[in-house]
C-alpha cells in the first residue's frame, strides 16, 4: 500500500446499484454504449451503496448522445492497493482488498472509493485518505 495524489478525472459513467449483479450489468452496458475499448480508460467508483461504471471523457466524447451522464471523480490523496489476476477471480478479490484499505488508514467520506483498470488483469484500489 502506498499513498499517492490524483488529479480530477473527468468522467462519462452508468451508476447501478453497489451490487455484484448490478455492476457486471453496468460494465457490460458501458462497454457496449461506448464502442471500441481500444485506447479507452476504465474506472469504477463507489460510494453509499452505488456503484459508477466510468470511462475517461475524450474531447469527441458526447455523454448524453450515448445514455450516459458526465461528472469529475474527485482528486486527492488515495492509499492505493495493486491487484493482479485473471478476471474474473480478479475482481472477487476487490471487496477484501478495500477492506484491508480501510483498515489501514482514515477514509475520507467526502469522496468516493475508486477501482482504476490498469489493464485486463491490473487493478489499483484507490480509497480516498483525509488530507493532513
Amino acid at each position: 500500500m502506498v499513498v499517492i495524489e490524483r488529479p480530477d478525472t473527468p468522467v462519462m459513467y452508468l451508476e447501478v446499484a453497489d451490487d455484484p449483479v448490478e455492476i457486471r450489468r453496468g460494465w457490460t452496458q458501458l462497454e457496449a454504449s461506448v464502442g471500441s475499448l481500444r485506447g479507452r480508460r476504465f474506472l469504477g467508483t463507489f460510494s453509499a451503496g452505488r456503484y459508477r461504471a466510468c470511462a475517461k471523457l475524450r474531447a469527441n466524447d458526447a455523454p448524453e448522445l450515448l445514455g450516459l451522464r458526465s461528472a469529475v471523480v474527485p482528486g486527492g490523496r488515495y492509499l492505493r492497493a495493486r491487484l493482479r489476476g485473471e478476471p474474473p477471480e480478479l475482481y472477487d478479490r476487490i471487496p477484501a482488498a478495500f477492506s484491508q484499505l480501510e483498515a489501514a488508514a482514515t477514509r475520507d467520506g467526502d469522496r468516493p472509493g475508486i477501482e482504476f483498470y490498469r489493464r485486463h488483469d491490473e487493478v489499483d484500489l484507490l480509497m480516498p485518505v483525509v488530507a493532513r
